[in-house]
C-alpha cells in the first residue's frame, strides 16, 4: 500500500539464486542503488541469498564485483547466505533468478506466504526471458548480460513497489 505522499509502502524485498555469489547479490546491489537514487532507500529493504550453502560467508565472486563496480553498484560488502524458512516471514517478495530456484523456495514456503514468491524477470521491461542465466562457468559476455537483465528488471521492481500516482 503506498503512502499518503505517494512514494512506497515499507517493503522488503529478498534475492535468491544458488550460491548467493553472482546473480542475486549482483540484483540486491543493483537494487539498492536504484531505490537509493530514487530516494527511497529507507522505505525498501533488500537482501540477498542462496538456496545452497557453497560459498557461505564469501563475497560475490569477483567478476561479479568487477561488472558491476563499471556501472557504479557496489557489492563488496555483501556475503553469502541461504536462505531460510524465515524468510518467507521477514520478506515481503521474494524473488529467483530461473525455474529451479523457484521450485526449491517453493518447497521452503508454507501455503500462507507462497504468494510472495515471484520469478525476477517477471519485472523487466526490455527482456523476454523468464530466467536471469547463471554466469559463474562462462566469461565476462555473461556476467555482462546478467547486469544488463537484472538492471532492467530491478527497475520494473522499483516502480511496481513504489506506485508512482498518475501524473496530470
Amino acid at each position: 500500500m503506498p503512502s499518503a505522499e505517494g512514494g512506497p509502502a515499507a517493503s522488503s524485498v529478498l534475492f535468491v539464486c544458488t550460491g548467493n555469489i553472482c546473480r542475486s547479490p549482483t540484483a540486491e546491489g543493483i537494487f539498492r542503488k536504484l531505490a537509493a537514487d530514487a530516494g527511497v532507500a529507507d522505505a525498501i529493504r533488500a537482501d540477498s541469498a542462496g538456496t545452497h550453502d557453497y560459498h557461505l560467508g564469501e563475497p560475490p565472486d569477483r567478476r561479479a564485483q568487477e561488472t558491476a563496480a563499471k556501472r557504479g553498484y557496489d557489492l563488496s560488502g555483501l556475503r553469502a547466505r541461504k536462505v531460510e524458512r524465515a524468510d518467507f516471514q521477514r520478506f515481503d517478495l521474494i524473488l529467483a533468478m530461473d525455474r529451479d530456484h523457484h521450485a526449491i523456495l517453493a518447497r521452503i514456503a508454507q501455503p500462507s506466504t507462497g504468494h510472495k514468491l515471484k520469478m525476477m524477470m517477471s519485472y523487466a521491461r526490455r527482456f523476454r526471458e523468464e530466467e536471469v542465466p547463471d554466469p559463474y562457468y562462462g566469461g565476462a559476455k555473461g556476467f555482462e548480460l546478467v547486469l544488463d537483465m537484472l538492471e532492467d528488471a530491478s527497475q520494473g521492481l522499483l516502480e511496481a513497489l513504489i506506485k508512482r500516482p498518475a501524473s496530470g
